[in-house]
């Protein structure tokens, strides 16, 4: 039976690299399943493969081979998630989700909870920017005051030039109307851009739902100012 892999790797962004990754890969009986480009630039690309190995056994003769591809280097390897889930897809199927929210309350909930699964996180927080509370949490999140106090440092670090950069397993996005901000991680593994633009889309997609509900809410409790 068959073992998957998830078999993240920098490696030259030009022709013929993947080709020759795929054939050392091939050469140890493994088959590319699926591949995932986060991040561009510099002449180099980082790329998530899903690989699938006829035997565990084989993990570290694969390693080996990889090591020959010229300007190759591997970030992380890690056996595959039961249920193998399109990240596009899963995009979609949450901004669905969040979009249909009832609630404002419910809205943010489902960001965190949501947001974690689509970008692959171990933890997600939602806290609030104006008292520094925190709102919702799942998984192992650190304390509240640590969560804010990166949220913190980076919005100072974003207004000065080479400022000092928070951990990259940590990423972040606001949500400006809300007044919040969600707040991921995961231990060790670095966020990518394509996966921190995830969650800054998705947090957008909240942040204007949560406005359009608490303007629903407050025609409601006030209907002779809705017109």
């Amino acid at each position: 039976m068959k073992t998957t892999y998830i078999l993240r790797v920098w490696m030259p962004d030009r022709p013929g690299a993947l080709g020759a990754l795929a054939s050392r890969i091939g050469a140890v009986g493994g088959d590319v399943a699926g591949i995932d480009i986060l991040e561009r630039g510099a002449g180099r690309a980082i790329d998530e493969l899903v690989v699938e190995m006829p035997s565990p056994d084989l993990v570290d003769l694969l390693l080996a081979e990889i090591h020959q591809v010229d300007g190759v280097d591997v970030e992380d390897i890690r056996l595959a998630a039961d249920a193998l889930h399109d990240p596009r897809v899963d995009a979609l199927e949450t901004a669905a989700i969040l979009v249909g929210a009832p609630t404002a309350e419910d809205a943010i909930t489902e960001l965190c909870t949501h947001a974690v699964r689509t970008v692959g996180a171990t933890w997600g927080a939602v806290i609030d920017l104006d008292s520094d509370e925190l709102i919702v949490a799942t998984g192992d999140a650190p304390p509240v005051a640590w969560i804010t106090a990166f949220v913190g440092g980076s919005q100072s670090s974003a207004r000065v030039v080479d400022g000092p950069k928070g951990p990259d397993d940590v990423a972040w996005a606001p949500l400006p109307a809300a007044r919040k901000a969600l707040v991921l991680g995961r231990d060790g593994q670095a966020f990518r851009s394509r996966e921190r633009r995830q969650a800054a889309a998705l947090a957008r997609i909240v942040d204007t739902r949560f406005r359009e509900l608490t303007t629903f809410a407050s025609r409601a409790q006030h209907p002779s100012t809705s017109r």
